[in-house]
């Protein structure tokens, strides 16, 4: 199990980023925010480096649309790690 996103990366993972505020404002009910997305893992350890931790990318997120601080993060293992490609020598 992945820790940081850099050992996500390695593994091949997807993440995904949705907004998570709900129907209601206090008493008031509101239009949902429906905005979900893909993020670039690439890009993620790129600017936040390996080591930071999967736990706390929620708490660094804002929802684009809306500007909520409710983001939550999905992340998706994929069912086989990637495989290093290696040239055959005759």
């Amino acid at each position: 199990m992945a820790e940081t996103i850099g050992e996500a990366m390695d593994a091949g993972w997807d993440v995904r980023a949705r907004c998570a505020w709900g129907r209601r404002e206090g008493l008031k009910s509101v239009r949902e925010c429906r905005w979900k997305h893909p993020l670039d893992i690439v890009t993620l350890v790129a600017t936040r480096g390996r080591v930071f931790p999967l736990s706390m990318l929620s708490q660094r997120m804002r929802c684009p649309v809306c500007g909520s601080r409710r983001v939550a993060i999905a992340y998706l293992p994929e069912a086989e790690p990637p495989r290093l490609m290696t040239m055959a020598r005759s």
